[in-house]
């Protein structure tokens, strides 16, 4: 990637403290046995192994799932997102003069963050569930004022990633931890520019169903995260393994303890060009302002069991609040349908994936000119609770 920050930035004061925590933070993630392919057993079942290490620690990272010509695909469809971005919020145009990316889009798109900044922790916004603010290194000098860091609605904005959305190996993963009858949540590209990205302070995502009678461990959903160039304990996730199984954490108590936002039982993410994380919504979870010199891009796409779904007023994050019955939820799953058929269209060789909900209802979604048109703003319908 070119256009990124040269020169060095740190985490001053805290340098040495930040680098020792991000070695031991490596050992930890090494020891937790939560990686590996996507396997299955003979029956079709994924492997319970995999089971098992997910619903232990709170995620697992499956290893070369996207191939080199998949990740280049998505490498130039990235490149030319970032070449559309507006010159600045809220401008029309980007650098070239043409129409910027998302400026005719209804549905929020870009989220904008000071170099190297924390633009939630701390703040009443997404309902105020980043209760502490990161760390915020000094930028360099020669830095934007602001810079992309999230961008919503991704599929619509990237044939490339939409086809990820369509992955049959992570679609029957959706499956086996949320029932053949999942649902989506929503979908997102994270940029962490090296010198430039933004933190995102420690948090939990689930919204709705912390006090519910029916509550366990997969109330709130998971989050795939595809990684285009890998990402290290630098700029990556950080999880607290197991914290999606004891329910609403203290996060302001945890960080107190902890005398920084360095919490000591927290782990990375560690993952190559190609992996794909997935990680339960509701462990706590967090990432630092990106001071190295690697880029990370990383493709987000959630999903929900059903019942966790449907009748349940949500929103009020991504979107505005709701009840979701069974039509918006069809339409929203519309996506998988796209998703599925434009793989099929890219990767003929490759079984496509079969979405139980689709097939019961008997329908069929075609990857055209029409259904990228039908797909703008889609995120409008997001599913999030």
């Amino acid at each position: 990637m070119d256009g990124s920050a040269t020169t060095r930035v740190d985490y001053g004061s805290e340098e040495a403290a930040m680098q020792a925590y991000l070695r031991d933070g490596e050992k930890r993630a090494a020891s937790l046995g939560n990686r590996g392919p996507i396997r299955f057993t003979a029956a079709g079942e994924l492997h319970p192994d995999i089971l098992d290490a997910y619903w232990r620690c709170g995620f697992y990272v499956f290893e070369g799932v996207l191939k080199p010509d998949e990740l280049a695909d998505i490498e130039r469809d990235v490149h030319d997102i970032l070449d559309r971005l507006p010159v600045e919020r809220g401008a029309p145009v980007d650098a070239k003069g043409r129409p910027a990316l998302a400026a005719d889009c209804k549905a929020p798109s870009l989220l904008w963050s000071k170099p190297l900044g924390d633009p939630f922790g701390g703040t009443d916004l997404a309902n105020g569930r980043h209760p502490v603010k990161m760390y915020e290194p000094t930028a360099a000098a020669d830095a934007p004022k602001e810079v992309v860091y999230l961008i919503l609605g991704s599929l619509q904005f990237s044939e490339a990633v939409l086809r990820v959305y369509g992955h049959p190996g992570l679609l029957a993963v959706a499956a086996a931890i949320n029932g053949p009858d999942f649902t989506p949540f929503n979908e997102a590209l994270f940029i962490k520019e090296p010198g430039r990205g933004a933190s995102v302070a420690w948090h939990q995502d689930g919204v709705t169903h912390w006090n519910s009678a029916d509550w366990d461990q997969g109330s709130h959903g998971f989050n795939f995260m595809g990684q285009l160039y890998g990402c290290t304990a630098a700029n990556g996730v950080w999880v607290v393994p197991g914290s999606h199984k004891r329910g609403k954490a203290d996060i302001k108590k945890m960080v107190a303890e902890a005398g920084s936002e360095r919490l000591s039982d927290a782990v990375p993410i560690i993952a190559a060009p190609g992996d794909v994380a997935i990680t339960n919504r509701q462990a706590l979870h967090g990432s630092f302002a990106n001071t190295s010199k690697d880029w990370r891009v990383t493709l987000n796409m959630g999903f929900h069991r059903r019942r966790s779904v449907l009748g349940v007023k949500g929103g009020g994050v991504h979107n505005k609040e709701a009840v979701y019955d069974a039509a918006r939820i069809r339409e929203r799953a519309r996506l998988i349908g796209y998703g599925i058929d434009a793989r099929r269209q890219r990767f003929p060789g490759e079984k496509p994936y079969v979405y139980k909900p689709h097939a019961d209802e008997g329908l069929a979604y075609r990857w055209d000119e029409n259904a990228r048109a039908d797909i703008k703003d889609y995120n409008l319908l997001d599913l999030s609770i």
